[in-house]
């Protein structure tokens, strides 16, 4: 897909989207893309067939009606039919003790592994059952520093490069909608925002880092409180697609225009945010190539369970649009 990408001067996440039909691509872009795959001879993998007893796997994310967990779920499904396993789905609520509950459920039902987009503090709950009973898992999106196999995303450098961006549009002032502490994927994008700063012999005011706890509510009631400030800030940096509907909702209710009054830019693409005036800059997580390799690394943990441990981040590409101030072609 990085192959296809580069020849059709597209980013990958739109590539996944028209191999796997899994968004809207315009016409245009998509006779590209499919002119890419026949130029490159491009043919999706095999389909493995299932074993003759059926074979299941578990997967447990938070939010499942969230736009992101639903396109990596996608990824997970079409990826374990592939390899012949059903997948059995649980919702762990962003709660440990729900996740550990809902990960009991998945082996009380005889699944062979386990893929986990682990909540703040599962080490102390969810591990646990998972280790009583040697199961093997994966995590997805948020890492850890637990030895296991992991996949996720490029967050703090993205981050930073989304930063620097605003930073080389003259923004001094750049407020964070940090997410819900403890989770890795925020403690990175806030790293890259820092880092940003840092390169740009910038000091960051710390009056400007808002936690939006990763929700609607919270990135709408952070985002407040930023542009309701004695000094606020000229742009935003939202960590999360949630908290970037938060915000839009806020500059909306205070009157104010983007990018003209304050611009913003965010982690996480949605499948809209080309379509909104003024578009959303914003990187764009593979989720669905994510959710894929996952499934992989556990096929590979069952065949070989004395392997190495693999931690694998892939790339991230960002959607330059005209919420960041730009000028879109």
């Amino acid at each position: 897909m990085a192959d296809v990408a580069r020849v059709a001067g597209v980013s990958i996440t739109t590539v996944s989207h028209v191999v796997n039909a899994s968004r809207y691509v315009a016409p245009e872009t998509r006779e590209k893309v499919r002119s890419a795959l026949e130029t490159l001879s491009y043919t999706a993998p095999p389909p493995v067939v299932a074993a003759p007893t059926g074979r299941v796997i578990g997967l447990a994310v938070t939010g499942i009606s969230n736009a992101y967990f639903a396109e990596l779920i996608q990824g997970v499904e079409s990826e374990a039919r592939r390899q012949g396993f059903a997948l059995l789905l649980c919702d762990s609520h962003d709660d440990p003790a729900i996740e550990a509950s809902a990960v009991a459920t998945l082996l009380a039902h005889n699944v062979e592994a386990v893929i986990l987009a682990p909540t703040v503090g599962w080490e102390e709950t969810t591990l646990p059952v998972l280790r009583h009973r040697a199961t093997p898992f994966v995590l997805v999106d948020r890492m850890s520093t637990v030895r296991c196999d992991q996949v996720g995303a490029e967050n703090q450098a993205v981050s930073a490069a989304l930063v620097d961006h605003l930073i080389e549009r003259g923004h001094r002032r750049i407020g964070l909608l940090a997410g819900l502490d403890g989770l890795s994927t925020s403690t990175e994008r806030s790293s890259g925002y820092r880092h940003a700063h840092d390169v740009a012999g910038l000091a960051v005011d710390e009056s400007l880092v808002a936690a939006g706890h990763s929700t609607v509510s919270g990135g709408r009631a952070a985002t407040t409180a930023l542009l309701r400030g004695e000094d606020p800030p000229t742009a935003i940096f939202s960590t999360n697609n949630a908290m970037s509907v938060g915000a839009l909702l806020a500059v909306k209710e205070l009157g104010l225009r983007i990018p003209d009054d304050v611009a913003l830019v965010a982690f996480d693409d949605f499948e809209w945010a080309g379509a909104m005036s003024p578009a959303l800059t914003a990187a764009a997580q593979p989720f669905h190539a994510m959710g894929a390799r996952a499934v992989q690394l556990l096929v590979h943990r069952l065949a070989d369970p004395a392997a190495p441990q693999r931690i694998v981040r892939l790339p991230v590409e960002i959607e330059h649009r005209e919420s960041c101030g730009c000028v879109r072609p």
